[in-house]
């Protein structure tokens, strides 16, 4: 009997193991805005929302040219016989102007707090600061137009400036100035308010600021502990400054006065509202 040579056993060959495959890269598609484009939104946003109001503008308007013709014709008689009361007060009503124009956004701001329309940012790779800077320009914007319509109508009355080109520049610049300074300030109270009612309320306490100043008749008529007052407050030195400027009046310190209040009203109120802000909504 012979031996058979042993059959050597196949084993099928192992399939070849695949290399793991690293699953793809995440890319955040959702990279936030470069530069002011943010800004740019809600701006725009702003301005539509302003446009869209039409009865908020006209009232931003009418008020103070209605105080301004109550004041000329009504108390311009009795304050000045000669007729010259409306050159007196047209400065005093351009900052009154301002200060209807901007205290809306007070209101706007706390809306968009309360509405939850922030909130819903924390989801979008946006600044949801942003909304301030929208909000605030578009004050700016909407209240020079107001101002050059009240002074379009207190020229039809009367109203007849002396300034140079170079004075009007400055004027401008500086009621740019207090206007982005005391809207800055009602954002702000907008942020602190609890509901855009409340902004309302707060914010109206600052409307009565022209009133105790130099913008409708001369702080020295004052009692003294008013006249104390209104002489040393925001308003007034800007109020002299415009005076000097578009009518020709002695300026004396007030030109450096008047931008040193603006500018600390300006500081101030950003920084009160970032501080708000940051504590609402969070940093984003």
């Amino acid at each position: 009997m012979s031996d058979s040579p042993p059959t050597a056993t196949t084993h099928p060959a192992s399939p070849p193991v695949a290399d793991p495959v690293s699953p793809p890269s995440v890319r955040n598609i959702r990279t936030r805005p470069h530069g002011l484009s943010a800004e740019a939104i809600f701006i725009g946003r702003s301005l539509r929302h302003a446009l869209r109001d039409v009865e908020s503008l006209l009232m931003a308007v009418a008020l103070p040219v209605l105080l301004m013709l109550m004041f000329t014709f009504v108390f311009g008689g009795a304050l000045d016989p000669d007729g010259g009361y409306v050159d007196y007060v047209v400065p005093g009503i351009v900052l009154t102007c301002a200060g209807f124009g901007a205290a809306s956004t007070s209101l706007s701001v706390a809306t968009d707090m309360t509405s939850g329309f922030v909130d819903r940012l924390r989801t979008m790779p946006v600044r949801a600061s942003a909304v301030i800077t929208g909000h605030v320009t578009a004050s700016l914007v909407k209240n020079l137009f107001a101002t050059a319509i009240v002074i379009l109508v207190a020229v039809t009355i009367g109203f007849r400036p002396s300034a140079g080109f170079g004075d009007w520049l400055m004027a401008i610049g500086l009621v740019a100035l207090y206007i982005l300074a005391i809207t800055y300030l009602f954002a702000a109270i907008g942020l602190a308010a609890r509901s855009p009612e409340s902004a309302s309320g707060y914010g109206f306490i600052l409307l009565f600021l022209p009133y105790v100043s130099s913008g409708f008749v001369p702080v020295e008529t004052m009692p003294r502990w008013l006249e104390a007052f209104a002489d040393n407050q925001p308003l007034t030195p800007v109020i002299d400054v415009l005076r000097a400027l578009l009518i020709g009046t002695e300026m004396g310190s007030s030109g450096p006065l008047a931008v040193a209040w603006c500018l600390l009203i300006l500081a101030l109120a950003m920084a009160w509202a970032g501080a708000l802000f940051r504590t609402k909504a969070g940093r984003r």
